[in-house]
């Protein structure tokens, strides 16, 4: 939120930052030696991050970093294709971006080997055919087994990787900042983590997700640069291609706040000096050269002048073509009633229907309108005449072309009293303010709809209404633990005023006199990669040690294997048993169990049993 000193009528430009490609970095002899340094992969929505997991000073920090889209055309090779920084304006090309995700599950693993191929390319790993470094990766929360099984396929068939550990973004960010608070495990807690497309409520018992207690909300960074796009729009017509989701994203990032109160907040946007004060002005680019040029007032008068006396030449035109017309009628008329006088009724009644007329009544009615209208059309164009000389020194406040101005004029024109030319001043008109944009209430109306989904119209719950039914689950002994430490990360997270607003509403939500502590990440988009690379450096890849996957593992258990570490998901195996066909000819078959030919009946059992909470799942399948 802007300070209260800040001065009035803040005009500020939008950035319109262009990326360079990404450097393309050589393979360190110390990511080889003794053995491969893994590869930290934070797989994200909005942005991958990747770099090494090395003691090396010079190898410690995050090294490649950029969106999660690729840009390819139809029919384009594969070479072709532009991944993340290497488009430097992402509008242009908007029809075209592709991501691997479908909101925080990747679907699209064709445009995830791009990614990869990316990575692997700018990291310096030449080798043909396969890496050999192990591979730390970032996951959604609850990962859907197919997903994670075409992911260990593609890195364990396509780049013969040999190990692959799994975490949740969120969790990585949970422990990294608990070293960095010397808080000692097992850690007790619930993780509020908002991304670009999901938020999700993560609650961490003894140092493990409670996976049964997720919650995921579909509302998050995409949802409200979408909307702010929308209420732009809506709110400034003639500038719909300035309006653009880059830019709507720049105002979320950097002007934007989340309010503590919102009807509070909202009922100070009344106040014109909050207004005049708060309200951030946008400024478009234009140009402040002018249609007409810098021309005089005598250049002016005189141009108004010809356009005058141009009108006037189109109107006694005009007069003269409609009095030629009407004169021709009328002399047809008289020479049909010539017909009707001499006698010669066939040929008068046949010109009569020519003429589309009944009778000789009709026609001599029509005959007198007409000798009127010549009378009176002779008599306007000799008085024009005299008029002209009249209207020279009259103007026009406004030019027009000589189109708009035969539509203007009509036969009784110069008849009509001509506007005099106004002494009252006209109001400049502003080109800069007028490619402003004021960005007032919709710096908070954005943000709030992370708690007020309904804004946008999803039905379903806010961020902390999901939290309370969340702790809901537990009992009270238990929710005094997980509140204890709330802890809040995510990239949608950092908007100013989002923690104040989240310890306002436990206050409201908890008991009288209860506890509660809410944390912020130290860098709530960065931090998951950071803590990433901490867990691979405290736990080097090898057979024994839980959290990695080898080939071996993978081969034996299947791609959705997952090995469990403090900072992964729960792994529930759950296989689906394919129906035995049918036989009508042979006797149905009873299932026993003292014959090997019998029906084996299998149950898998796969628990998670903490302090405060437990996990269990039982499946039962039928294997012929």
């Amino acid at each position: 939120m802007a300070a209260q000193d800040a001065p009035v009528c803040q005009i500020i430009s939008f950035h319109d930052s262009k990326t360079s490609p990404d450097p393309f970095f050589e393979l360190s002899p110390q990511c080889l030696n003794p053995t491969p340094a893994p590869i930290v992969i934070d797989n994200g929505s909005f942005q991958t991050r990747a770099g090494w997991a090395a003691s090396a000073a010079e190898l410690s920090s995050l090294l490649l970093q950029f969106r999660s889209v690729a840009a390819r055309s139809r029919g384009a090779a594969r070479s072709e294709t532009q991944i993340g920084n290497d488009i430097p304006n992402l509008e242009p090309l908007r029809w075209l971006l592709k991501s691997q995700f479908d909101r925080n599950v990747v679907v699209n693993f064709e445009i995830q080997e791009l990614i990869f191929d990316h990575i692997f390319t700018h990291l310096g790993i030449n080798s043909e055919g396969s890496v050999k470094h192990p591979i730390v990766l970032t996951e959604a929360p609850c990962n859907p087994l197919h997903c994670r099984q075409m992911m260990s396929e593609l890195l364990f068939e396509c780049y013969s990787v040999p190990y692959v550990s799994y975490g949740v973004d969120g969790l990585y960010s949970f422990y990294h900042n608990n070293a960095q608070r010397k808080q000692q495990p097992p850690h007790t807690g619930i993780i509020l983590s908002s991304g670009y497309h999901c938020s999700h409520i993560l609650p961490v018992i003894n140092s493990r997700l409670d996976a049964v207690n997720c919650k995921r909300v579909n509302v998050a960074g995409s949802q409200a640069s979408s909307y702010l796009q929308r209420l732009l729009q809506l709110k400034y017509p003639g500038h719909l291609s300035s309006i653009t989701l880059s830019r709507m994203e720049e105002l979320l990032h950097e002007h934007s706040y989340t309010a503590v109160d919102y009807h509070e907040e909202m009922e100070k946007w009344r106040s014109p000096e909050f207004y005049e004060r708060e309200v951030h002005r946008m400024q478009l680019s234009f140009s402040g050269k002018l249609p007409s040029g810098c021309v005089t007032a005598e250049e002016r008068q005189e141009r108004r002048a010809q356009q005058l006396r141009r009108l006037q030449e189109i109107n006694a035109r005009r007069r003269e073509e409609r009095l030629q017309q009407d004169q021709e009628r009328l002399d047809r008329l008289l020479a049909v009633q010539e017909l009707w006088e001499d006698g010669l009724l066939d040929q008068f009644h046949r010109s009569l229907v020519e003429l589309n007329m009944d009778s000789a009544e009709e026609l001599q009615s029509y005959i007198k309108k007409l000798q009127l209208a010549v009378e009176q059309g002779r008599q306007k164009l000799l008085h024009s005449d005299g008029v002209e000389g009249k209207t020279e020194g009259l103007e026009f406040e406004q030019p027009m072309d000589e189109g708009d101005g035969v539509a203007l004029m009509d036969s009784d024109f110069f008849e009509d009293m001509l506007p005099q030319k106004s002494n009252m001043a006209q109001p400049s008109f502003n080109m800069a303010e007028y490619h402003q944009l004021f960005v007032g209430t919709e710096r908070l109306r954005c943000p709030e709809i992370l708690f007020q989904p309904s804004l946008i119209g999803e039905e379903q719950m806010g961020l902390m209404e999901t939290l309370q039914y969340v702790l809901a689950r537990y009992t009270p002994e238990q929710q005094e633990a997980l509140v204890s430490n709330v802890f809040l990360t995510g990239g949608n997270i950092q908007y100013p005023g989002m923690k104040e607003r989240i310890e306002r509403e436990l206050l409201a939500m908890r008991p009288f006199q209860s506890h509660f502590k809410v944390t912020m990440a130290s860098r709530p988009a960065l931090d998951a990669w950071y803590g990433a690379r901490d867990w691979a450096l405290e736990h080097p890849p090898g057979e024994a040690l839980e959290g990695w996957i080898s080939r071996q593992d993978y081969e034996e258990k299947g791609g959705e294997y997952l090995s469990e570490h403090c900072a992964s998901n729960i792994f529930i195996p759950m296989k689906i048993a394919k129906p035995v066909p049918a036989r009508s000819a042979e006797p149905s078959v009873t299932a026993q169990t003292s014959t090997g030919d019998s029906a084996a009946i299998t149950t898998v059992t796969s628990s998670l049993d903490p302090s405060s909470a437990s996990l269990s799942a039982d499946v039962t399948m039928v294997t012929s």
